[in-house]
């Protein structure tokens, strides 16, 4: 009976990590959908919305992951779903979980996350300064965004280190 039962539990594992992984693609094409809002693809944009937008919505409701500018609440939608796919996969592989393996698994995908955010500030502040050296045109539109991106993170490590002086 326990090896019909690890079976089971391993096939249901199986089928819930490929749901998950299937889940994560379509989160990802909505995401790149939404930033380039000319792009429809027909009744296929439609379902993808309606599939998606409930799960996405969830997060980006949160204020923690949103700014003026931006929002990063579908990086933690990705990371909550790569959560679930690993505990999957483990679950199929070895029919047994335990608190430390789930507890790794949500720590790499929050330091996923955050370096993933640093790395990409950490872009548009050397792209920024570049582009400042090579005096190339600094008022385009682009490096405007890039500006809008990078001011408030800038202005907040600036506040830190000047904090408490006139």
């Amino acid at each position: 009976i326990t090896e019909a039962k690890s079976m089971l539990i391993s096939i249901l594992a199986r089928f819930l990590g490929a749901l998950t992984s299937l889940y994560m693609i379509l989160c990802a094409i909505r995401v790149f959908m939404s930033w380039a809002p000319g792009l429809q693809l027909g009744k296929l944009d439609y379902y993808l919305t309606r599939i998606v937008d409930p799960y996405l919505s969830i997060f980006s409701r949160m204020t923690l992951f949103r700014t003026r500018q931006f929002d990063f609440s579908p990086i933690i939608a990705l990371a909550v779903l790569s959560v679930a796919n690993n505990l999957f996969s483990t679950l199929a592989l070895t029919g047994r979980l335990t608190l430390g393996f789930v507890a790794s698994l949500i720590l790499g995908a929050a330091w996923s996350a955050v370096s993933f955010v640093l790395s990409f500030l950490t872009a548009c502040v050397l792209i920024r300064i570049v582009v400042y050296l090579l005096k190339f045109n600094s008022v385009h539109p682009v490096w405007m965004v890039v500006d809008s991106i990078i001011n408030p993170v800038l202005f907040q490590i600036n506040r830190l280190i000047y904090r408490g002086r006139v």
